[in-house]
């Protein structure tokens, strides 16, 4: 059947099964918006405040869905204004398609009225992207671009399409999704793996982002009961191993806990699952796991000896592999390596009390309590993140939704809207610290105009915390534009924006304010005012190792 290009979109991201978009509408996409808008049965558009508020809303959308998210833009700014959420999805792996609209083909590269070249911007920030120039090969690269953004390492994709495009007809035939490349492990690498865990008596797991992406997590905490492993988690892959198991060590990396950074050091053989080395988590890469072999596990060759030299490297999904190792390895029992680790954790804790006024570990406390597994907690960037992956009990994988290798400030607003649309049965939480929060809360009127039940809590201590923290650590206390001193009221924005406000100053409030929340079933921002001079601990120095873990300052 013919039909015209704006149609074939539609067409297709119903092929991909996609039912939801994020977007905001522009010139040079009008034809796509006017086929949206016969298509509204089928797909769902979700219009947010600005384009970037968009691309996050699609990353959260495939975070916690497992699915690609899509995001549409007009040219020119619009495309533009996708840039960061790209960046934030490509350094975190995660599927989304970005399909912009751009001037008609006769009009490009003429400086034309909200012309820009969005895939040369884009091209060191993708897995790949397109310029579509004939309206006959339209389906085919939207149908590549899905399979390129799902395939292997998952990352975004972008589809620049002209106006004109959108215009023309072609002949279009529906078909089937193809499946996602597989890339079956080495035998022999696997052989050589299972002999160098079977003869390892101090072992530990450090598990990435990849258990998450390759929905690999039942098969980690296999391998890990029957080799008897500890597990590590990097900050993007929380919630791929239960944080209640007795093998749980907790977070891996700067701001790991004592037993995690101790494990490392002192384990014989570390595997490692989906997970880059990132400067965060090595510190000092060169005496990072000095004392173990270390087996490698990627879906991306690229990975391998990168940051850290590794004595085994397996490229395959995590599920596969880890599948493989768990029906190979020996059953084992590590049970005084186990309690040393424990021992090591029970040594350290960074309390930080403030008397009766509200703290992060109180309302962390709290969240614990009245989330249930299932539920999904987003973040900014900041010390609220690691407060977050340091106190909250993530038992299942796409439950956390921040972002972890660009480390985007602004991030979180947007991503819990996509969270809360993918899952809409499931209660969503944003933690966001003020300096993030003020850079994206124009996305609260998309929570009031959708009526999303996301539950904001600003942990608002009123100065840029993580950078002030630094500069107390690092810069002799010069605490230069930190602390902003910004008057903004969150109780009475939110109410601005049409979402209730609320407020917490004292710890007796926080189980009242939460649960009042909570029973809303509707958006809220609820203003935690915290003292500036509690910080994210345990610390360790950038480059340096666990012998110089921080775990008290002033």
């Amino acid at each position: 059947m013919k039909l015209n290009g704006s149609d074939i979109i539609c067409e297709v991201l119903l092929e991909q099964g996609v039912d939801t978009v994020f977007g905001y509408p522009g010139g040079a996409v009008l034809n796509i918006y006017d086929a949206l808008y016969k298509y509204s049965d089928r797909i769902t558009h979700i219009l947010t405040a600005h384009e970037q508020g968009a691309s996050h809303a699609a990353d959260g959308y495939a975070r916690s869905t497992g699915k690609t998210g899509v995001v549409i833009a007009t040219s020119g700014p619009g495309a533009t204004n996708l840039v960061t959420g790209i960046a934030t999805a490509m350094m975190d792996s995660i599927p989304m398609v970005a399909i912009t609209g751009n001037v008609g083909t006769p009009a490009l590269g003429k400086d034309s009225f909200q012309e820009v070249d969005i895939t040369g911007i884009t091209m060191p920030i993708t897995k790949h992207n397109f310029i579509v120039r004939d309206v006959e090969v339209l389906a085919p690269i939207l149908r590549k671009a899905f399979r390129i953004a799902r395939s292997g390492r998952p990352g975004p994709v972008l589809v620049d399409v002209p106006k004109d495009v959108t215009a023309k007809f072609a002949e279009f035939v529906s078909e089937q999704p193809k499946d996602k490349v597989a890339y079956e492990a080495d035998d022999s690498s696997i052989a050589k793996a299972v002999r160098l865990i079977n003869n390892a008596k101090c072992p530990m797991i450090y598990a990435g982002g990849g258990v998450i992406s390759a929905n690999a997590s039942q098969q980690l905490l296999a391998l890990a009961e029957k080799a008897d492993m500890p597990v590590s988690c990097s900050l993007m892959g929380l919630g791929g191993f239960p944080s209640d198991h007795r093998l749980y060590c907790g977070l891996i990396g700067m701001h790991g806990g004592y037993g995690s950074a101790m494990a490392t050091d002192n384990c014989d053989l570390m595997l490692v699952v989906g997970a880059r080395f990132s400067d965060r988590v090595a510190g000092d890469a060169k005496a990072f796991a000095k004392n173990a072999k270390i087996i490698q596990i990627d879906i991306d060759a690229a990975e391998f000896d990168k940051n850290v030299l590794v004595d085994l490297t397996i490229r395959g999904g995590a599920d596969d592999v880890l599948a493989k190792l768990a029906k190979e390895v020996d059953k084992a029992d590590h049970a005084e390596w186990v309690e040393q680790i424990a021992k090591w954790s029970d040594e350290i804790h960074c309390t930080q009390d403030d008397g009766d006024n509200a703290t992060p570990e109180a309302i962390f406390a709290q969240l614990n309590q009245l989330m249930r597994p299932e539920d999904i907690v987003c973040t900014d960037v900041g010390q609220h993140q690691m407060w977050t992956a340091q106190m909250y009990h993530f038992q299942q994988p796409r439950t956390f939704v921040s972002s972890g290798g660009l480390g985007t400030m602004g991030y979180g607003l947007g991503a819990s809207i996509g969270s809360q649309v993918g899952n809409p049965d499931k209660r969503v939480v944003l933690i966001t610290g003020d300096g993030s929060f003020h850079m994206n809360l124009n996305e609260l009127t998309t929570l009031a105009s959708y009526d999303l039940p996301i539950v904001v809590l600003v942990m608002n201590n009123r100065v840029l915390g993580m950078v002030r923290q630094w500069q107390k650590l690092f810069y002799d206390r010069r605490f230069s534009h930190t602390d902003p001193c910004r008057k903004t009221d969150f109780v009475k924005l939110a109410e601005a924006f049409g979402v209730t406000g609320m407020r917490i100053t004292k710890r007796d409030e926080i189980e009242e304010t939460l649960k009042a929340a909570f029973a809303k079933n509707g958006p809220v921002v609820i203003d935690c005012q915290i003292s500036k001079d509690i910080n994210a601990l345990p610390m360790i120095p950038p480059g340096a190792g666990a012998d110089k873990i921080i775990t008290e300052m002033n």
